[in-house]
């Protein structure tokens, strides 16, 4: 069984120090990001998407790395990432709300001026929604009006109407 492996100690060692490379670098960014979010009053919400964040963006880069060591043909490689995003552009644009969707609350997230606890007002045509901005997720927008009813609404439609902060 550990036949395969003879002759590749040397990529197995450097294949061991990326993975705790990537442990290590994880727990220090969590940490790091952790006492800026403290200092500078960011909501915990904001802080766990930024450490989903930044993990996804660590293990993409140790991949890369590992691939490389064991000497993957880049030919193939490319060939198997261009058939996976042609894959994902298929299904995205068959499902154009989705990504619209994730698109919109990351402008939300990173652009708009409300905040998690902000009591806001979201005006539509006829009448109005109004609530406590509860969180803030890659689809949707959390409410929760005075009678403590939870109203979720898509990031696309959020960002296409007018949103009013509401001073109590």
């Amino acid at each position: 069984m550990f036949e395969y492996f003879k002759g590749c100690e040397h990529q197995i060692f450097l294949t061991s120090i990326i993975v705790a490379c990537w442990l290590v670098s994880k727990f220090l960014v969590k940490r790091a990001i952790k006492k800026l979010s403290i200092k500078f009053g960011v909501a915990i919400e904001r802080r766990r998407i930024t450490v989903k964040i930044t993990n996804i963006i660590f293990l993409l880069l140790a991949i890369i790395f590992i691939v490389t060591i064991w000497g993957v043909d880049k030919k193939e490689l490319f060939l198997f990432f261009t058939s996976i995003i042609t894959v994902l552009g298929i299904g995205f644009f068959a499902q154009w709300s989705i990504l619209s969707n994730i698109t919109s609350g990351i402008i939300i997230f990173f652009s708009h001026p409300i905040k998690l606890g902000d009591h806001i007002r979201i005006v539509d045509k006829d009448f109005f929604i109004e609530g406590k901005l509860i969180n803030i997720t890659f689809f949707f927008i959390h409410l929760e009006n005075d009678e403590k009813e939870k109203i979720t609404i898509p990031n696309s439609l959020a960002l296409q109407k007018t949103i009013i902060l509401v001073h109590e």
